[in-house]
């Protein structure tokens, strides 16, 4: 361990991770560091902002298969509702972000164990 928090498995468990499709993606009037992605996680989709337009543009989201945490608190950034969270590596302030996905198409809504 290299003196991060630990979690119990009870406290992971918690977490609903899913994969979803990104159906919709569009800059974020205002803000240079977020796009808006509407993002289908199985019969439901959800408003999830991601600060990545210095390496992204919206097109770039749209289809993929991203790993979503989708039981966080809403979060309003930028005046509009954040409803989960896409799950990326490479999270430094200059590091290019790369979502997490998965190896082969599942269906949007599959959960992550």
């Amino acid at each position: 361990m290299t003196g991060e928090a630990t979690v119990s498995f009870e406290e992971f468990a918690k977490l609903d991770i899913r994969v979803g499709k990104v159906v919709k993606a569009e800059p974020v009037p205002g803000s240079r560091k977020l796009i808006k992605t509407i993002v289908d996680i199985g019969g439901e989709e959800r408003q999830i902002l991601v600060g990545v337009a210095k390496w992204y543009k919206p097109e770039d989201l749209l289809g993929k298969l991203v790993v979503v945490v989708v039981n966080l608190k809403p979060k309003v950034m930028a005046g509009l509702v954040s409803q989960g969270m896409i799950l990326a590596a490479g999270c430094g302030e200059d590091e290019k972000p790369v979502f997490l996905t998965v190896e082969e198409p599942v269906p949007p809504g599959s959960r992550v164990c």
